[in-house]
């Protein structure tokens, strides 16, 4: 029942209702289309806030209580592409090329899932650990690297193109790392003080921000779903069976190195999470013969919609049996 409970109060959430209104605009084939650039100013806005507000909380935290979560976070995004490679190849049988770009993507993680997780969280007034966006800004680039390594490991699948200093400053400069950390870094130098100044803008309206990410996400996701007949039955098995073991992986440490309910289901949502900013744009580069219409069908058309809807109350209520709450 309490899981029926949490995904019954999920499915009711602004957030969640905004991005299914986004998929029925584009299954009715509405005119319903956000201006030109406003998507990316949203994008920049959310990580922008998130590494705000996790540096301000950060400046708080001690390292004693911070460094078990960072091992454990890095622990995680260097262990599930390597699993994800492994399946792909073996059982999926795909080819180097793709299994190393759907195993950077399931390895990297989705900031717009962490946000929606802690929204879910806050509406039902469970806390979790102020931190937790240090731990996005952590996972979201080795995965990355590490299923890169992996293609680079053989050479009839290397790029003539790509060079690793080109794809580490794509990365490392990408909006994504630099709003995250850069974020991070102000939020920590100006603590509380410079917490009172931003607030205004990036506190109270981040929700309905959100929202209207979500609602534009939800277009893009529409634009997407006819790629499914496309997918397969072991990809869209995979896309949904593979977040939901390596969530368990998240809650499993969260809950063995002492973080709360809340932050051990937030570790577990970052676990199961797909990158769909971050991880195509260094793939592009790296492996362009990986095939788009199979990474990003993977994590934006079948994970992302699956762990917004089931996954996030799912991975509560085994946060909750594990705490016995």
């Amino acid at each position: 029942m309490d899981i029926l409970h949490a995904l019954v109060a999920n499915l009711q959430t602004p957030m969640f209702l905004a991005f299914l209104l986004g998929i029925i605009a584009t299954l009715i084939k509405s005119d319903l289309k956000f201006p030109d650039g406003m998507y990316a100013g949203l994008t920049i806005y959310l990580l922008f806030a998130i590494g705000l507000k996790g540096g301000v909380k950060l400046s708080n935290t001690t390292l004693l209580e911070f460094y078990k979560p960072a091992l454990a976070a890095l622990t995680l995004c260097v262990t599930i592409p390597l699993i994800a490679f492994g399946l792909l190849t073996k059982f999926g049988k795909y080819d180097k090329a793709n299994a190393a770009a759907l195993a950077a993507h399931y390895g990297s993680v989705s900031a717009v899932t962490f946000s929606e997780a802690l929204a879910f969280l806050d509406s039902l007034q469970i806390s979790y650990e102020g931190f937790m966006p240090s731990l996005l800004a952590i996972m979201e680039v080795p995965a990355i690297l590490v299923a890169l390594l992996l293609i680079k490991m053989n050479p009839k699948d290397k790029s003539e193109d790509s060079s690793w200093g080109k794809i580490l400053h794509e990365l490392f400069t990408g909006k994504g790392t630099l709003l995250l950390l850069g974020g991070l870094l102000i939020g920590m130098i100006s603590g509380k003080k410079g917490h009172e100044q931003f607030a205004p803008l990036f506190e109270t309206p981040f929700r309905g921000m959100l929202i209207l990410f979500l609602l534009e996400v939800g277009i893009v996701t529409g634009r997407r779903l006819a790629d499914l007949k496309k997918a397969g039955v072991f990809l869209i098995g995979f896309g949904i069976l593979f977040p939901i073991c390596t969530a368990m992986f998240g809650l499993f440490l969260g809950y063995g190195i002492g973080l709360s309910m809340g932050g051990a289901m937030v570790l577990g949502t970052l676990s199961a999470s797909a990158s769909y900013i971050a991880a195509p744009a260094a793939v592009r580069i790296a492996i362009p013969e990986a095939s788009p219409a199979i990474y990003l069908t993977a994590s934006l058309a079948i994970t992302f919609p699956f762990n917004l809807s089931v996954g996030l109350p799912l991975y509560l209520a085994v946060s909750k049996y594990l705490y016995g709450a």
